[in-house]
Protein backbone atom coordinates (compact mmCIF):
# COMPACT_ATOMS: atom_id res chain seq x y z
CA UNK A 1 0.00 0.00 0.00
CA UNK A 2 2.85 2.43 0.83
CA UNK A 3 4.39 1.73 -2.59
CA UNK A 4 1.04 2.25 -4.34
CA UNK A 5 0.64 5.70 -2.77
CA UNK A 6 4.02 6.70 -4.14
CA UNK A 7 3.71 5.12 -7.59
CA UNK A 8 0.05 5.92 -8.35
CA UNK A 9 -0.45 9.23 -6.51
CA UNK A 10 3.02 10.67 -5.91
CA UNK A 11 2.48 10.57 -2.13
CA UNK A 12 5.19 9.68 0.38
CA UNK A 13 4.22 8.84 3.97
CA UNK A 14 7.46 7.11 4.95
CA UNK A 15 8.68 9.60 7.56
CA UNK A 16 7.51 12.66 9.51
CA UNK A 17 9.10 14.21 12.59
CA UNK A 18 7.13 15.63 15.51
CA UNK A 19 8.49 17.24 18.70
CA UNK A 20 9.19 14.65 21.37
CA UNK A 21 7.49 14.59 24.76
CA UNK A 22 8.77 17.30 27.08
CA UNK A 23 8.99 20.06 24.47
CA UNK A 24 6.49 22.88 25.05
CA UNK A 25 4.32 22.63 21.97
CA UNK A 26 2.67 25.99 22.61
CA UNK A 27 6.11 27.58 22.18
CA UNK A 28 7.28 25.20 19.48
CA UNK A 29 4.51 25.88 16.94
CA UNK A 30 4.76 29.26 15.18
CA UNK A 31 2.56 30.75 12.46
CA UNK A 32 3.57 30.83 8.77
CA UNK A 33 6.53 33.10 8.03
CA UNK A 34 4.61 35.15 5.44
CA UNK A 35 2.07 36.48 7.95
CA UNK A 36 2.12 39.85 9.77
CA UNK A 37 4.71 41.17 7.31
CA UNK A 38 3.95 44.80 8.24
CA UNK A 39 3.73 44.16 11.98
CA UNK A 40 7.19 43.50 13.46
CA UNK A 41 5.63 43.90 16.89
CA UNK A 42 3.82 40.56 16.38
CA UNK A 43 7.10 38.73 15.81
CA UNK A 44 8.75 40.56 18.71
CA UNK A 45 5.99 39.24 20.99
CA UNK A 46 6.52 35.72 19.64
CA UNK A 47 10.26 36.00 20.27
CA UNK A 48 9.68 37.02 23.88
CA UNK A 49 7.12 34.28 24.37
CA UNK A 50 9.45 31.58 23.03
CA UNK A 51 12.52 32.77 24.90
CA UNK A 52 15.18 30.08 25.00
CA UNK A 53 12.81 27.14 24.46
CA UNK A 54 13.06 24.93 21.33
CA UNK A 55 10.80 26.49 18.70
CA UNK A 56 10.18 26.53 14.98
CA UNK A 57 10.72 30.29 15.27
CA UNK A 58 14.44 29.47 15.18
CA UNK A 59 13.98 27.36 12.03
CA UNK A 60 12.21 29.92 9.82
CA UNK A 61 12.82 33.36 8.34
CA UNK A 62 9.85 35.64 9.19
CA UNK A 63 9.35 37.71 6.06
CA UNK A 64 8.77 40.85 8.10
CA UNK A 65 12.58 41.07 8.23
CA UNK A 66 13.29 40.55 4.52
CA UNK A 67 13.17 44.26 3.69
CA UNK A 68 14.38 45.42 7.10
CA UNK A 69 17.72 43.63 7.21
CA UNK A 70 20.92 44.14 5.24
CA UNK A 71 22.33 41.44 2.99
CA UNK A 72 24.87 40.49 5.64
CA UNK A 73 22.17 40.28 8.33
CA UNK A 74 20.01 38.06 6.13
CA UNK A 75 22.98 35.83 5.34
CA UNK A 76 23.78 35.47 9.04
CA UNK A 77 20.13 34.71 9.85
CA UNK A 78 19.97 31.99 7.19
CA UNK A 79 23.21 30.41 8.38
CA UNK A 80 21.85 30.40 11.93
CA UNK A 81 18.61 28.75 10.77
CA UNK A 82 20.47 25.96 8.97
CA UNK A 83 22.76 25.42 11.95
CA UNK A 84 19.87 25.29 14.41
CA UNK A 85 18.05 22.69 12.30
CA UNK A 86 21.06 20.38 12.60
CA UNK A 87 21.38 21.09 16.32
CA UNK A 88 17.72 20.19 16.91
CA UNK A 89 18.25 16.87 15.14
CA UNK A 90 21.48 16.16 16.99
CA UNK A 91 19.86 17.03 20.32
CA UNK A 92 17.14 14.45 19.75
CA UNK A 93 14.20 16.87 19.82
CA UNK A 94 12.08 14.72 17.49
CA UNK A 95 10.15 11.48 17.38
CA UNK A 96 9.83 9.87 13.95
CA UNK A 97 6.42 8.76 12.65
CA UNK A 98 6.85 6.17 9.90
CA UNK A 99 4.57 4.91 7.13
CA UNK A 100 1.66 7.04 8.33
CA UNK A 101 -0.52 9.98 7.45
CA UNK A 102 -1.22 12.50 10.18
CA UNK A 103 -4.90 13.43 10.47
CA UNK A 104 -5.24 17.00 11.77
CA UNK A 105 -8.14 18.85 13.36
CA UNK A 106 -7.68 22.60 13.72
CA UNK A 107 -10.29 24.58 15.66
CA UNK A 108 -10.25 28.20 14.43
CA UNK A 109 -11.65 31.34 16.03
CA UNK A 110 -15.13 30.81 14.56
CA UNK A 111 -15.35 27.64 16.64
CA UNK A 112 -15.43 25.44 13.55
CA UNK A 113 -12.95 22.59 13.08
CA UNK A 114 -10.93 22.35 9.85
CA UNK A 115 -9.79 18.84 8.95
CA UNK A 116 -6.51 18.06 7.22
CA UNK A 117 -4.20 15.24 6.18
CA UNK A 118 -0.40 15.58 6.33
CA UNK A 119 1.94 13.84 3.87
CA UNK A 120 4.66 14.58 1.32
CA UNK A 121 4.08 15.07 -2.42
CA UNK A 122 6.31 14.28 -5.37
CA UNK A 123 7.66 17.54 -6.83
CA UNK A 124 7.97 15.84 -10.23
CA UNK A 125 4.15 16.05 -10.37
CA UNK A 126 4.09 19.80 -9.69
CA UNK A 127 4.75 22.58 -12.18
CA UNK A 128 4.16 26.24 -11.34
CA UNK A 129 4.83 27.53 -14.87
CA UNK A 130 2.07 29.32 -16.78
CA UNK A 131 -0.33 26.94 -18.53
CA UNK A 132 0.74 23.91 -16.52
CA UNK A 133 -1.45 20.81 -16.58
CA UNK A 134 0.40 18.95 -13.84
CA UNK A 135 -1.36 16.84 -11.22
CA UNK A 136 -0.48 19.49 -8.60
CA UNK A 137 -0.95 23.10 -9.76
CA UNK A 138 -0.37 26.60 -8.49
CA UNK A 139 -3.46 28.73 -7.93
CA UNK A 140 -1.68 32.06 -8.23
CA UNK A 141 1.09 33.52 -10.35
CA UNK A 142 4.56 32.82 -8.99
CA UNK A 143 6.77 35.86 -8.41
CA UNK A 144 10.25 34.57 -9.21
CA UNK A 145 11.86 37.46 -7.30
CA UNK A 146 10.35 36.10 -4.09
CA UNK A 147 12.10 32.74 -4.38
CA UNK A 148 15.84 33.50 -3.83
CA UNK A 149 15.77 34.03 -0.03
CA UNK A 150 13.62 30.94 0.38
CA UNK A 151 15.95 28.95 -1.87
CA UNK A 152 18.97 30.09 0.16
CA UNK A 153 17.39 28.54 3.26
CA UNK A 154 16.18 25.27 1.73
CA UNK A 155 19.16 24.42 -0.47
CA UNK A 156 21.36 23.86 2.60
CA UNK A 157 18.66 22.81 5.05
CA UNK A 158 18.53 19.38 6.68
CA UNK A 159 14.85 19.90 7.59
CA UNK A 160 11.74 21.22 5.93
CA UNK A 161 8.82 22.73 7.83
CA UNK A 162 5.58 23.07 5.89
CA UNK A 163 3.06 25.85 5.92
CA UNK A 164 1.87 24.62 2.51
CA UNK A 165 -1.80 23.69 2.32
CA UNK A 166 -3.08 21.83 -0.72
CA UNK A 167 -6.75 21.66 -1.65
CA UNK A 168 -8.71 18.72 -3.03
CA UNK A 169 -12.13 19.06 -4.67
CA UNK A 170 -13.94 16.23 -2.87
CA UNK A 171 -17.67 17.10 -2.68
CA UNK A 172 -18.53 13.63 -1.36
CA UNK A 173 -16.03 13.96 1.53
CA UNK A 174 -14.50 10.60 0.67
CA UNK A 175 -10.88 11.11 1.71
CA UNK A 176 -10.32 13.15 4.88
CA UNK A 177 -13.65 13.46 6.65
CA UNK A 178 -14.23 9.72 7.34
CA UNK A 179 -11.22 9.79 9.69
CA UNK A 180 -13.17 11.92 12.19
CA UNK A 181 -15.23 8.92 13.26
CA UNK A 182 -12.06 6.84 13.79
CA UNK A 183 -10.30 9.17 16.23
CA UNK A 184 -10.98 7.01 19.25
CA UNK A 185 -9.32 4.02 17.58
CA UNK A 186 -6.09 5.66 16.39
CA UNK A 187 -3.15 7.13 18.26
CA UNK A 188 -3.31 10.80 19.25
CA UNK A 189 0.05 12.46 18.65
CA UNK A 190 -0.59 15.93 20.05
CA UNK A 191 -3.33 18.23 21.35
CA UNK A 192 -2.72 21.82 22.48
CA UNK A 193 -3.65 25.48 22.07
CA UNK A 194 -1.66 27.44 19.51
CA UNK A 195 0.02 30.68 20.54
CA UNK A 196 -1.23 34.21 19.84
CA UNK A 197 -4.89 33.33 19.22
CA UNK A 198 -4.27 30.48 16.78
CA UNK A 199 -6.96 28.22 18.21
CA UNK A 200 -6.57 24.53 19.04
CA UNK A 201 -4.91 21.71 17.10
CA UNK A 202 -4.90 17.92 17.39
CA UNK A 203 -3.00 15.33 15.37
CA UNK A 204 -3.58 11.58 14.96
CA UNK A 205 -1.42 8.86 13.44
CA UNK A 206 -3.12 7.04 10.55
CA UNK A 207 -1.38 3.75 9.72
CA UNK A 208 -4.19 1.18 9.85
CA UNK A 209 -4.21 -0.77 6.57
CA UNK A 210 -7.96 -0.47 6.11
CA UNK A 211 -7.91 3.29 6.60
CA UNK A 212 -4.92 3.67 4.29
CA UNK A 213 -6.72 1.66 1.63
CA UNK A 214 -9.81 3.88 1.85
CA UNK A 215 -7.70 7.03 1.51
CA UNK A 216 -5.95 5.51 -1.48
CA UNK A 217 -9.19 4.57 -3.24
CA UNK A 218 -10.72 7.99 -2.60
CA UNK A 219 -7.76 9.86 -4.07
CA UNK A 220 -7.37 7.41 -6.95
CA UNK A 221 -11.01 7.99 -7.91
CA UNK A 222 -10.63 11.78 -7.78
CA UNK A 223 -7.51 11.52 -9.94
CA UNK A 224 -9.16 9.35 -12.61
CA UNK A 225 -9.64 10.83 -16.07
CA UNK A 226 -13.31 9.85 -16.09
CA UNK A 227 -14.08 11.59 -12.78
CA UNK A 228 -12.11 14.67 -13.81
CA UNK A 229 -13.76 15.00 -17.24
CA UNK A 230 -17.30 14.58 -15.91
CA UNK A 231 -16.82 16.91 -12.91
CA UNK A 232 -15.42 19.83 -14.90
CA UNK A 233 -16.99 19.22 -18.30
CA UNK A 234 -13.70 18.86 -20.16
CA UNK A 235 -12.62 16.29 -22.73
CA UNK A 236 -10.09 13.54 -22.19
CA UNK A 237 -7.28 15.58 -23.73
CA UNK A 238 -7.12 17.68 -20.55
CA UNK A 239 -4.90 16.18 -17.87
CA UNK A 240 -6.44 15.76 -14.41
CA UNK A 241 -5.87 18.25 -11.60
CA UNK A 242 -5.90 16.52 -8.21
CA UNK A 243 -4.31 19.03 -5.83
CA UNK A 244 -4.43 22.84 -6.03
CA UNK A 245 -2.10 24.91 -3.87
CA UNK A 246 -4.24 26.87 -1.43
CA UNK A 247 -1.54 28.36 0.82
CA UNK A 248 2.22 28.42 0.40
CA UNK A 249 2.42 28.76 -3.39
CA UNK A 250 5.90 30.26 -3.17
CA UNK A 251 7.11 27.78 -0.58
CA UNK A 252 6.17 24.87 -2.83
CA UNK A 253 7.73 26.67 -5.80
CA UNK A 254 10.90 27.01 -3.72
CA UNK A 255 10.96 23.29 -3.00
CA UNK A 256 10.46 22.60 -6.71
CA UNK A 257 13.25 24.99 -7.73
CA UNK A 258 15.67 23.46 -5.22
CA UNK A 259 14.84 19.96 -6.42
CA UNK A 260 15.33 20.90 -10.08
CA UNK A 261 18.77 22.32 -9.23
CA UNK A 262 19.75 19.39 -7.04
CA UNK A 263 18.74 16.56 -9.33
CA UNK A 264 21.11 17.79 -12.05
CA UNK A 265 23.99 16.53 -9.91
CA UNK A 266 22.41 13.21 -8.86
CA UNK A 267 22.90 9.81 -10.47
CA UNK A 268 19.71 8.26 -11.83
CA UNK A 269 19.31 5.75 -9.01
CA UNK A 270 19.31 8.54 -6.38
CA UNK A 271 16.77 10.74 -8.14
CA UNK A 272 13.90 8.37 -7.37
CA UNK A 273 14.59 8.10 -3.65
CA UNK A 274 16.18 11.40 -2.63
CA UNK A 275 14.09 12.97 0.17
CA UNK A 276 14.32 16.47 -1.35
CA UNK A 277 12.25 15.20 -4.28
CA UNK A 278 9.25 15.47 -1.96
CA UNK A 279 7.68 18.33 0.00
CA UNK A 280 5.58 18.06 3.16
CA UNK A 281 2.06 19.50 2.87
CA UNK A 282 -1.33 19.49 4.58
CA UNK A 283 -4.31 18.55 2.42
CA UNK A 284 -7.73 20.15 3.06
CA UNK A 285 -11.02 19.53 1.27
CA UNK A 286 -12.16 22.76 -0.37
CA UNK A 287 -15.70 21.84 0.73
CA UNK A 288 -14.73 21.78 4.42
CA UNK A 289 -17.26 24.04 6.17
CA UNK A 290 -14.52 25.52 8.37
CA UNK A 291 -12.47 26.59 5.35
CA UNK A 292 -13.34 30.16 4.44
CA UNK A 293 -11.79 32.22 1.67
CA UNK A 294 -10.84 35.71 2.77
CA UNK A 295 -9.70 38.57 0.53
CA UNK A 296 -6.12 39.78 0.65
CA UNK A 297 -6.06 43.57 0.70
CA UNK A 298 -3.36 45.82 -0.80
CA UNK A 299 -1.57 48.68 0.93
CA UNK A 300 0.70 51.12 -0.91
CA UNK A 301 3.26 52.94 1.24
CA UNK A 302 5.00 56.26 0.57
CA UNK A 303 2.71 57.50 -2.17
CA UNK A 304 0.28 60.35 -2.77
CA UNK A 305 -3.24 58.97 -3.06
CA UNK A 306 -4.37 61.52 -5.64
CA UNK A 307 -1.38 60.77 -7.85
CA UNK A 308 -2.02 57.04 -7.67
CA UNK A 309 -5.76 57.33 -8.31
CA UNK A 310 -5.20 59.60 -11.30
CA UNK A 311 -2.66 57.10 -12.64
CA UNK A 312 -5.28 54.35 -12.30
CA UNK A 313 -7.73 56.29 -14.45
CA UNK A 314 -5.10 57.10 -17.11
CA UNK A 315 -3.93 53.48 -17.16
CA UNK A 316 -7.33 51.99 -17.95
CA UNK A 317 -8.63 54.78 -20.17
CA UNK A 318 -5.55 54.36 -22.36
CA UNK A 319 -6.70 50.78 -22.84
CA UNK A 320 -10.21 51.78 -23.83
CA UNK A 321 -11.79 50.86 -20.49
CA UNK A 322 -14.34 53.12 -18.81
CA UNK A 323 -13.24 53.77 -15.23
CA UNK A 324 -12.97 56.37 -12.48
CA UNK A 325 -12.82 57.03 -8.76
CA UNK A 326 -14.64 59.11 -6.20
CA UNK A 327 -14.42 59.94 -2.53
CA UNK A 328 -17.26 58.77 -0.27
CA UNK A 329 -17.91 58.77 3.47
CA UNK A 330 -19.54 55.33 3.61
CA UNK A 331 -17.67 52.49 1.90
CA UNK A 332 -19.06 49.66 4.01
CA UNK A 333 -22.02 48.86 1.77
CA UNK A 334 -20.45 49.20 -1.65
CA UNK A 335 -21.46 46.37 -3.97
CA UNK A 336 -20.01 45.37 -7.33
CA UNK A 337 -21.30 43.15 -10.12
CA UNK A 338 -18.30 40.97 -10.88
CA UNK A 339 -19.47 40.37 -14.46
CA UNK A 340 -20.08 43.95 -15.56
CA UNK A 341 -18.39 46.24 -13.04
CA UNK A 342 -15.66 46.17 -10.41
CA UNK A 343 -15.88 48.57 -7.48
CA UNK A 344 -12.99 48.58 -4.99
CA UNK A 345 -13.09 50.74 -1.82
CA UNK A 346 -9.98 52.55 -0.61
CA UNK A 347 -8.75 54.26 2.58
CA UNK A 348 -6.10 56.96 2.82
CA UNK A 349 -5.68 59.09 5.94
CA UNK A 350 -9.06 60.54 6.89
CA UNK A 351 -10.49 60.00 3.40
CA UNK A 352 -12.34 57.03 1.95
CA UNK A 353 -13.77 56.28 -1.47
CA UNK A 354 -13.72 53.75 -4.28
CA UNK A 355 -12.33 53.09 -7.73
CA UNK A 356 -14.53 51.53 -10.43
CA UNK A 357 -14.20 49.86 -13.83
CA UNK A 358 -17.02 49.07 -16.27
CA UNK A 359 -16.82 45.89 -18.38
CA UNK A 360 -13.57 44.83 -16.68
CA UNK A 361 -10.83 42.94 -18.50
CA UNK A 362 -10.56 40.42 -15.65
CA UNK A 363 -13.03 38.03 -14.02
CA UNK A 364 -12.28 39.07 -10.44
CA UNK A 365 -11.57 42.47 -8.93
CA UNK A 366 -8.10 41.54 -7.71
CA UNK A 367 -7.07 41.04 -11.34
CA UNK A 368 -8.27 44.54 -12.23
CA UNK A 369 -6.35 46.12 -9.34
CA UNK A 370 -3.16 44.07 -9.58
CA UNK A 371 -2.76 44.63 -13.34
CA UNK A 372 -2.62 48.36 -12.68
CA UNK A 373 -0.48 48.10 -9.53
CA UNK A 374 2.20 46.05 -11.27
CA UNK A 375 2.58 48.82 -13.81
CA UNK A 376 2.45 51.61 -11.22
CA UNK A 377 5.06 49.99 -8.98
CA UNK A 378 7.42 49.42 -11.90
CA UNK A 379 7.27 53.15 -12.68
CA UNK A 380 7.49 54.22 -9.02
CA UNK A 381 10.27 52.20 -7.34
CA UNK A 382 10.08 54.26 -4.12
CA UNK A 383 6.53 53.04 -3.48
CA UNK A 384 6.22 49.85 -1.41
CA UNK A 385 3.34 47.37 -1.32
CA UNK A 386 2.13 44.87 1.25
CA UNK A 387 -0.62 42.26 1.21
CA UNK A 388 -2.63 42.05 4.42
CA UNK A 389 -5.63 40.30 5.96
CA UNK A 390 -8.49 42.06 7.70
CA UNK A 391 -10.08 45.50 7.24
CA UNK A 392 -8.84 46.65 10.64
CA UNK A 393 -5.19 46.24 9.57
CA UNK A 394 -5.83 48.37 6.48
CA UNK A 395 -7.49 51.05 8.62
CA UNK A 396 -4.58 51.01 11.08
CA UNK A 397 -1.80 51.17 8.50
CA UNK A 398 -3.57 53.70 6.25
CA UNK A 399 -4.27 56.31 8.90
CA UNK A 400 -1.44 58.30 7.30
CA UNK A 401 -2.00 60.35 4.14
CA UNK A 402 1.19 58.78 2.75
CA UNK A 403 -0.41 55.34 2.54
CA UNK A 404 -3.46 54.05 0.66
CA UNK A 405 -5.21 50.71 1.14
CA UNK A 406 -7.59 48.89 -1.20
CA UNK A 407 -10.25 46.55 0.22
CA UNK A 408 -10.95 43.59 -2.05
CA UNK A 409 -13.95 41.27 -2.05
CA UNK A 410 -13.83 37.56 -1.10
CA UNK A 411 -13.63 34.90 -3.80
CA UNK A 412 -16.19 32.08 -4.03
CA UNK A 413 -14.13 29.02 -3.11
CA UNK A 414 -16.32 26.70 -5.18
CA UNK A 415 -15.06 28.44 -8.33
CA UNK A 416 -11.35 27.85 -7.65
CA UNK A 417 -10.75 24.50 -9.35
CA UNK A 418 -12.89 25.37 -12.38
CA UNK A 419 -11.09 28.71 -12.77
CA UNK A 420 -7.60 27.20 -12.51
CA UNK A 421 -8.51 24.45 -15.00
CA UNK A 422 -10.03 26.92 -17.47
CA UNK A 423 -7.80 29.98 -17.09
CA UNK A 424 -4.68 28.84 -15.26
CA UNK A 425 -3.23 30.49 -12.15
CA UNK A 426 -5.02 33.52 -10.70
CA UNK A 427 -3.30 36.86 -10.04
CA UNK A 428 -1.00 36.57 -7.05
CA UNK A 429 -2.52 37.04 -3.61
CA UNK A 430 -6.04 36.59 -4.98
CA UNK A 431 -7.42 34.95 -1.85
CA UNK A 432 -6.50 33.73 1.59
CA UNK A 433 -7.71 30.57 3.30
CA UNK A 434 -8.89 32.22 6.48
CA UNK A 435 -7.48 35.21 8.31
CA UNK A 436 -3.88 35.50 9.47
CA UNK A 437 -4.25 33.68 12.81
CA UNK A 438 -5.99 30.78 11.02
CA UNK A 439 -2.99 30.00 8.85
CA UNK A 440 -1.00 26.83 9.25
CA UNK A 441 1.46 26.79 12.13
CA UNK A 442 4.83 25.08 11.78
CA UNK A 443 4.70 21.88 13.79
CA UNK A 444 5.76 18.73 11.94
CA UNK A 445 9.11 18.48 10.14
CA UNK A 446 10.79 16.20 7.63
CA UNK A 447 14.42 15.35 6.89
CA UNK A 448 15.49 16.36 3.39
CA UNK A 449 19.27 15.95 3.65
CA UNK A 450 20.55 12.37 3.24
CA UNK A 451 23.39 12.94 5.74
CA UNK A 452 20.71 13.12 8.43
CA UNK A 453 18.81 10.05 7.32
CA UNK A 454 20.39 7.89 9.97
Amino acid sequence: MIRQFKEDLGIDISSVLIPKNGISLDKWAVIACDQYTSEPEYWEKVDKLVGGEPSTLRLIFPEVYLERESSDQKKQRIEKINKTMCEYLDNGYFDEIQNSFIYIERTVKSGKTRKGLLFAVDLELYDFSKGSESLIRATEGTILDRLPPRIQIREKACLELPHIMLLVDDPDSSVIEPLESCKEKIKKLYSFDLMMGGGHIEGYQVNDEELLHKIYLGLKNLKSQDTFSKKYGVDSSRRPLLFAVGDGNHSLATAKSCWENLKKSLPEDEKASHPARYALVELVNIHDSALEFEPIHRILFNTDAGTLLDAFVRFYKSRGVKCGYQYANDINNIQSDSKTKHVIPFITGAKTGFIWVDEPMFTIDVGTLQYFLDNFLSENPDVDIDYVHGNEIVEKLCSSDENIGFLLSPMNKSDLFKTVIADGALPRKSFSMGEAEEKRYYLECRKIMPDYLR
